[in-house]
């Protein structure tokens, strides 16, 4: 969502094509066809591009994200939250809500200790909740150019230290008329 989805994509890519190991792009519900088209990053293509090739190709590359990332057999990372029903990895591989009574269990079932996810704006970019087994990521600043809140990156170091950059947004600039 946003006036540079464009640009945020890309520089994503162009990390992780840089940072290939250090990098992980999950996708989430703003990665499909639909949502693309529903939120505006269809009609950004359109606008920036003229014709919808760049849309294709970028909803392309979506299909080939991961849905989950599994960091050292600790962390648990996606876009949304767990299933009640889902207990073990291996059933989520198989086939997503968080419920406080279920995360500290799943960690403890599959050996894990955190569960991050995104897709919930808090507003300080990131929120520990369920006795700390579950941290959200919010990563859009400003979100919806209305809410003011900022947002967060999780960087996991080499011996799973965690901690979080958080930033404001950048001001906005009016985008010039595309010919």
């Amino acid at each position: 969502r946003g006036y540079y989805s464009v640009e945020t994509v890309t520089l994503l890519v162009a990390l992780k094509v840089r940072y290939r190991d250090r990098i992980t792009i999950l996708r989430g519900n703003h990665e499909s066809r639909q949502i693309t088209q529903v939120y505006g990053f269809y009609d950004e293509c359109l606008r920036k591009y003229g014709n919808a090739n760049v849309w294709k190709y970028f909803t392309d590359l979506f299909d080939y994200l991961p849905l989950t990332a599994l960091i050292e057999s600790q962390i648990f990372c996606l876009h949304g939250g767990l299933s009640p029903s889902l207990d073990t990895l291996d059933n989520i591989r198989a086939l997503d809500r968080i419920q406080e009574d279920i995360s500290g269990q799943f960690n403890h079932t599959n050996g894990l200790t955190l569960i991050s996810r995104a897709h919930q704006l808090v507003m300080e970019g990131y929120n520990w909740s369920q006795d700390k087994n579950v941290v959200t990521v919010f990563s859009a600043p400003n979100y919806c150019y209305r809410c003011g809140n900022m947002a967060a990156i999780l960087e996991i170091g080499e011996n799973m230290e965690q901690s979080f950059l958080q930033f404001d947004p950048a001001p906005r600039q009016i985008e010039p008329e595309a010919t």
